[in-house]
């Protein structure tokens, strides 16, 4: 099996160029196989670049990480592996990128073919393995055509094959979020923090990722993606960093101090004790120390599963069912569908380019509020 680390040495070796090119520096794979290799190699010692610029090189991958989220990093290695493991399977070389070898394995995902589970993947599963590709082999310095027949025709197949309407995840109404919190303990710091991630979230239409993401204030983290801004009459600001850029977004002040997002955030911070650093974090010792590492945006999904259940939301459905419902999404959803304000505000606070898309949200919406048959005299 041929290696790009290998080509790019081989390259450097020859004495093409007097300066190696900064991203084969960055991008450089040693002697590991590239197979098990993470989507973001780490820089090995090169030779042929000069010590006062190790540093840099160092500062670039830094830059490279920051170009996408821990999340996104962490499913392009699964997916590189699980295609890895396949082609292995099968004897196949992965080196140099080949569309036909691409296409059998969409294929094999799509079919139940890949592992032994003999589970298929969904469509949405399959496009993401396939982005996971392109992007795996880009940074080896080997390109591979999406567009080519092998691949376009057989995705186009399984999307016209297997693509079914997508799923939407139950809204978390006001009703249901204050049953929700009901069933957290007031009388511990998890039962606060829980309490200020829902109110929160859903005040603020955040996602799980934004929720977590926060700090106490600005350019406290590396890790950090916002931070909040408490005014004493109004509310609180938060600013987030998204995939198109900052926005800002605005939580008031409840009517009433249980259901005030504000409040809940306060109470939280003044008793866990928290001043700096990240928002929310792991609460130990039967709920009552508080730990320094943030939370993993999953806990949020996970918070509001538990919590939905715990409080009989949607009590009509089997255990079973319900479990599938909620999700982060649930709150964004909740706000979308109940807050009777103009549709813009709500397109603002979610942070949709569109109000299609916000509408997508809206669980409540009148479908049929514009009646265009009778508009058209019928």
């Amino acid at each position: 099996m041929s290696m790009a680390g290998d080509a790019q040495r081989s390259s450097a070796a020859s004495g093409d160029d007097d300066m190696p090119d900064i991203v084969d520096i960055v991008m450089q794979m040693g002697d590991a196989d590239l197979a098990s290799s993470p989507p973001l190699p780490a820089i090995l010692a090169n030779p042929s670049l000069p010590a006062h610029l190790e540093a840099l090189a160092g500062r670039a991958r830094d830059y490279i990480e920051a170009a996408s989220s821990a999340n996104t990093r962490r499913a392009y290695a699964a997916d590189w592996k699980h295609f890895s493991s396949w082609c292995r399977r099968q004897g196949i070389e992965m080196f140099p990128p080949d569309p036909q070898v691409v296409g059998l394995y969409i294929a094999a995902c799509a079919s139940g073919t890949a592992t032994g589970d003999k589970k298929p993947n969904t469509v949405s599963t399959i496009e993401r393995r396939l982005s996971s590709l392109s992007w795996n082999f880009a940074q080896r310095g080997q390109p591979l055509d999406r567009k080519d027949r092998h691949i376009a025709t057989v995705m186009a197949g399984v999307r016209n094959t297997h693509a079914s309407p997508p799923r939407q995840k139950e809204a978390i109404l006001p009703e249901d979020l204050i049953a929700m919190l009901e069933t957290l303990d007031r009388g511990t710091l998890r039962g606060l923090r829980d309490r200020a991630m829902l109110l929160l979230g859903f005040a603020g239409g955040l996602r799980r990722s934004e929720i977590v993401g926060l700090d106490v204030g600005r350019d406290q983290t590396e890790d950090g993606r916002g931070w909040v801004e408490i005014f004493a009459d109004k509310g609180l600001l938060v600013t987030l960093r998204g995939k198109t850029g900052w926005r800002e977004v605005e939580i008031g002040r409840g009517s009433s101090d249980p259901t005030c997002p504000v409040v809940a955030l306060q109470t939280w911070l003044r008793l866990a004790r928290i001043a700096h650093g990240p928002l929310f974090r792991r609460v130990a010792g039967q709920g009552r120390a508080v730990g320094v590492d943030r939370l993993n945006d999953q806990e949020v999904a996970r918070l509001v599963k538990r919590a939905a259940l715990a409080a009989g939301v949607r009590g009509d459905l089997s255990e079973g069912e319900r479990a599938k419902k909620f999700a982060g999404h649930s709150l964004r959803a909740g706000l979308a569908s109940s807050a009777e304000v103009d549709e813009r505000y709500v397109q603002k606070q979610l942070g949709h380019a569109s109000a299609e898309m916000t509408r997508k949200y809206q669980r409540r919406r009148d479908r049929f509020r514009i009646n265009l048959t009778k508009a058209s005299g019928l």
